[in-house]
């Protein structure tokens, strides 16, 4: 279901200095207009407004750059984990310097002034960036696998040789609670033998021990864990601050091996191409090779999400050309409540079909349940069905559906169905 777009009530600010350039700043969360995105606002450079966005960003090294130059923002992945991170779409994020505060090393500091500021919901229906089929990308030693789902979750695994650190996994489900709690209050964490090299290209001239965690041969200096694996959760945390650069709220479930700022930032580049050239969806041609249904008796257009096994989002774009609509009714023109059923149940279809040898097999609907229509569909609706699967046993399949128009249920129904040889 889409969720409501969100900003933040009033203004909230957090003040210091930067990890890398150790120059002082002041951050301030404003509130901003929906469907902005998020921006951030470079006051010393004269309001200069920089998108937190993909094709913005610059491959840095440790850290994730956005711009050139003098108007460039360094830094930003704990703050953007911030925002994302408390499902915020919209945000103007003012600083007086090229460099967020890098506060206590993690994003917590952040989520406390935004959680502070209230979080208001602006206007229905936020924008998601959903993945259609598994694909991996690698960049350097990085690699992710990413698959459908219907939320955002991560699978982040780690490994440094360091007995504090070795081989660490962990697994999320990013939601503002699960965020606040589990991941932002970890750490930026480096290690002492760095230091010199790190130094010598500018970099960390505002790192200590008060502001990131620091290991030497056998341990942390001058501090304690938060966790006994605050390292990969860190790393979590700043895979969630550098997707934000995709610019919505993500649906998928990536799994990210050895994750480093430079493949992260290209992978959002990745799912982001992949959105705009219609990869996130499955066209008619692909639902035609799916499924046997041919006109008049074809109802689905588009597949908007599909998740194998779990969901499936489809669509039906209602015109006034149908064939029913010659008789049903003249003068006054409804979509007759059986067929949005139908069209339900071939969206129900793409979910079972797309996991079997299409040509050896056909979806027979064997039971309909609760089924309830609230609002009439008229020509010029985009209809839009939601199914999730309640239970898969070896080849029935029990899904629970809703069909909406403008966010509106207008029917909904319980349905089972299975697979049998042609």
């Amino acid at each position: 279901m889409n969720g409501a777009r969100t900003t933040i009530v009033q203004s909230g600010g957090v003040e210091g200095v930067g990890l890398h350039l150790g120059q002082p700043c002041r951050l301030v969360f404003r509130p901003a207009p929906a469907r902005s995105g998020i921006t951030f606002v470079r006051v010393d450079r004269g309001g200069r407004r920089i998108p937190a966005r993909a094709d913005v960003a610059v491959l840095a090294e440790r850290r994730t750059q956005l711009g050139d130059g003098e108007d460039a923002l360094h830094t930003v992945e704990h703050v953007l984990a911030a925002v994302a991170g408390s499902g915020i779409d919209d945000l103007d994020i003012e600083l007086d310097g090229p460099e967020p505060p890098i506060a206590d090393g993690s994003a917590r500091p952040f989520v406390e002034v935004l959680q502070a500021a209230g979080v208001a919901q602006t206007e229905s229906g936020a924008d998601y960036l959903s993945v259609a089929a598994p694909f991996t990308f690698r960049e350097g030693d990085a690699e992710y696998d990413v698959s459908p789902a219907s939320s955002f979750e991560l699978d982040v695994s780690i490994e440094f040789p360091h007995p504090l650190v070795g081989r660490q996994r962990g697994s999320w489900s990013v939601t503002p609670e699960t965020f606040a709690r589990e991941l932002a209050p970890a750490r930026t964490f480096g290690f002492r033998h760095e230091i010199e090299e790190l130094r010598s290209k500018g970099l960390i001239r505002g790192g200590s021990t008060s502001n990131a965690l620091l290991l030497d041969e056998t341990g942390v200096v001058d501090n304690a864990l938060r966790w006994p694996d605050e390292f990969v959760r860190h790393k979590a945390l700043d895979c969630v601050g550098d997707l934000a650069l995709v610019g919505r709220r993500l649906r998928a479930r990536i799994v990210a091996r050895r994750p480093s700022h430079r493949g992260t930032v290209s992978l959002a580049r990745e799912l982001v191409r992949r959105a705009e050239e219609g990869d996130r969806v499955l066209g008619i041609d692909e639902i035609m090779r799916t499924l046997p249904h041919r006109y008049p008796f074809l109802l689905v257009d588009r597949i908007l999400e599909y998740e194998a096994g779990k969901r499936v989002v489809g669509l039906k774009n209602v015109t006034i050309n149908e064939p029913f609509f010659q008789g049903h009714f003249p003068g006054h023109a409804i979509m007759p409540g059986v067929l949005i059923i139908e069209a339900m149940a071939q969206v129900g279809g793409m979910l079972l079909m797309a996991t079997s040898h299409q040509g050896d097999k056909v979806v027979y609907f064997t039971s309909l349940d609760n089924v309830k229509w609230r609002k009439p569909v008229r020509p010029g609706d985009q209809l839009r069905f939601e199914l999730d699967v309640v239970q898969i046993r070896g080849v029935m399949c029990k899904m629970r559906g809703v069909a909406k128009v403008d966010g509106q249920v207008v029917a909904e129904a319980d349905m089972a169905a299975m697979l049998r040889d042609r």
